[in-house]
């Protein structure tokens, strides 16, 4: 399967995905596109000889167009989100539709939405008092973080003291479960049924 990444940061997720074993055989990384060109992402990708392309503006029509005529150049079967801070236009959501995948490091949808990104999710949660937190990957709709939930896995925070120590405990469980789901889509074992996202064993 051909995929596409999308990261704005400092791609621990990225790496995660490219240095995964189980995904040699059945993914492409064909290329890694950033809003952000000194993002440290970007460097991740070039050192892994995977190509790079700046998104300059999803904004402008015009730039959307051309950046959906090359995704479908490079024959992209999936996008997949991977610290990707911008939302993704309709017109891209609609040209792959179900194709689209975003990680977000919370237990959805609790704690998603605009701005919901990073530390501040964490900070959000530890003030919460809330005693679990986690992982989500979803599809990608027209709006932040309300796509379906395709995956989640919990993690323990009742003993945490800080959101920083939250964040630490959520990186390591996004490091499995992005590309777990990833592998699942490479297979063909993630399908739609009412409303529901199913994965196959």
């Amino acid at each position: 399967m051909n995929i596409a990444i999308f990261v704005s940061g400092r791609g621990s997720n990225l790496k995660a995905i490219l240095d995964n074993h189980e995904l040699k055989n059945v993914i492409s990384v064909k290329v890694v596109c950033s809003d952000n060109e000194k993002c440290n992402a970007i460097k991740i990708a070039q050192s892994y000889f995977v190509d790079t392309f700046i998104i300059p503006s999803l904004n402008d029509e015009e730039k959307v167009n051309s950046l959906i005529k090359f995704l479908e150049e490079k024959e992209i079967e999936l996008i997949v989100l991977a610290g990707f801070l911008k939302l993704i236009p309709n017109s891209v959501v609609s040209k792959f539709e179900n194709k689209i995948i975003n990680i977000h490091p919370a237990l959805l949808p609790s704690f998603g939405g605009k701005g919901m990104y990073g530390l501040n999710v964490h900070k959000a949660v530890f003030e919460s008092s809330a005693k679990v937190s986690g992982v989500t990957v979803h599809f990608v709709n027209s709006e932040y973080d309300k796509g379906k939930i395709i995956a989640q896995k919990c993690v323990d925070i009742s003993d945490v003291k800080s959101p920083e120590e939250i964040a630490d405990r959520v990186l390591k469980i996004e490091h499995y479960l992005l590309p777990y789901v990833i592998k699942k889509f490479a297979e063909g074992k993630i399908l739609i049924n009412n409303l529901r996202v199913e994965i196959l064993d």
